[in-house]
């Protein structure tokens, strides 16, 4: 999956944040290296992107995505940028994912060494053609298609409800929230118990 350990985890964590995410209507698919086919009649035209989004085509488990049979195409791809990979990302996927007619594409280096800047945006002005996404003051890009704003921070990629503003936690960041509220609820209770035996003994 990952070529390397920041690879692995930017993937990771971005693959897991967007799945918790988008659930429900309009049925959204989220996939990791899944490869791609684009054209029936040469199944030799394929990629396997780190990140595809699909919009309304339900999120059962696939084998690949071939288009001709989903009725659409992905809606963002994303690729997360290595040493081994980066040149490819930013040169002849860039022009096959706006020939093929991917609304949105982005790119993340997590090392912060290959690709400047670390997160690259492109949005298609018409098939074929992409215009790039400019960036925030703090680097952020947002995505149209999603409604996310996304921000590099360390080696992962944030994302954030653009019409809320409110950061989407990672899986790990939740449970974490989770284990410290059932720790003040317990600490609650006991409280409680407490109070209500000190209670009982000065009635007594």
């Amino acid at each position: 999956m990952g070529d390397t350990g920041f690879h692995y985890a930017a993937i990771f964590w971005l693959y897991e944040t967007l799945q918790d995410y988008l659930t429900g209507p309009p049925g959204w698919f989220i996939a990791s290296n899944l490869i791609l086919y684009w054209d029936f009649n040469d199944p030799k035209k394929r990629r396997d992107p780190d990140i595809l989004v699909a919009r309304g085509v339900g999120d059962h488990t696939r084998r690949s995505f071939r288009v001709w049979e989903e009725g659409t195409l992905p809606c963002v791809l994303f690729e997360v940028a290595s040493k081994k990979t980066w040149r490819e990302d930013v040169g002849p996927k860039v022009e096959v994912y706006a020939a093929i007619g991917i609304p949105e594409y982005f790119i993340f280096d997590p090392e912060k060494k290959y690709v400047h800047p670390p997160l690259q945006g492109f949005r298609l002005k018409k098939k074929g053609v992409y215009a790039v996404i400019r960036p925030a003051r703090d680097g952020s890009l947002t995505s149209k298609e999603l409604g996310l704003r996304m921000v590099p921070e360390g080696g992962m990629l944030r994302l954030i409800d653009a019409a809320t503003g409110e950061l989407l936690p990672t899986r790990q960041e939740r449970a974490a929230r989770e284990r410290k509220r059932a720790d003040e609820l317990a600490a609650e209770v006991e409280q409680l118990r407490a109070e209500l035996k000190r209670q009982k003994r000065s009635k007594d």
